[in-house]
């Protein structure tokens, strides 16, 4: 399925606010509410629209320190992959992990408390799994932009 410009919009709109109602969202595209119902549906079916979230805010939550972490593993081999992929699924800190490539096997988006938290972390959970090699940790000071949207239109 090839997206056209009208799906386009109804994703930008849910992206924008996914408790919109299927009636306000014909509203704003000029749409009557049975095919904009049609079109979520279909998009929903085919996996465009992928899932509907709450974002919450991190930082009223008393989680305010973001921290990316760069992980090697200390041998290359599928049983490490596997490993360490089923220990970060575990951890509640960890909110993104890709495989990437370059000079290290894993990125991490890591969000806890505070320094003292990330430390506890980092020595206790990361740290102790046998197949980490190698660990650089950045500090986010401040972020200039944030969102979840796709592009679409």
């Amino acid at each position: 399925m090839q997206p056209d410009l009208t799906d386009r919009k109804i994703m930008e709109l849910l992206q924008a606010d996914s408790q919109l109602t299927i009636k306000e969202i014909a509203s704003r595209i000029n749409l009557s509410v049975t095919p904009v119902h049609e079109r979520i549906r279909k998009l929903e079916k085919e996996g465009i629209i992928d899932k509907y979230v709450c974002l919450l805010n991190r930082r009223k939550l008393g989680k305010a320190l973001v921290v990316y972490c760069n992980i090697t593993l200390d041998k290359q081999r599928k049983e490490s992959f596997e490993d360490f992929n089923q220990a970060i699924v575990k951890m509640s800190e960890v909110l993104e992990c890709s495989v990437v490539s370059g000079n290290f096997d894993y990125m991490l988006k890591v969000i806890v408390e505070d320094a003292e938290a990330y430390n506890q972390f980092y020595q206790h959970k990361l740290s102790a799994l046998k197949s980490v090699l190698h660990i650089s940790s950045y500090f986010v000071i401040s972020e200039i932009k944030y969102t979840t949207g796709i592009s679409v239109v």
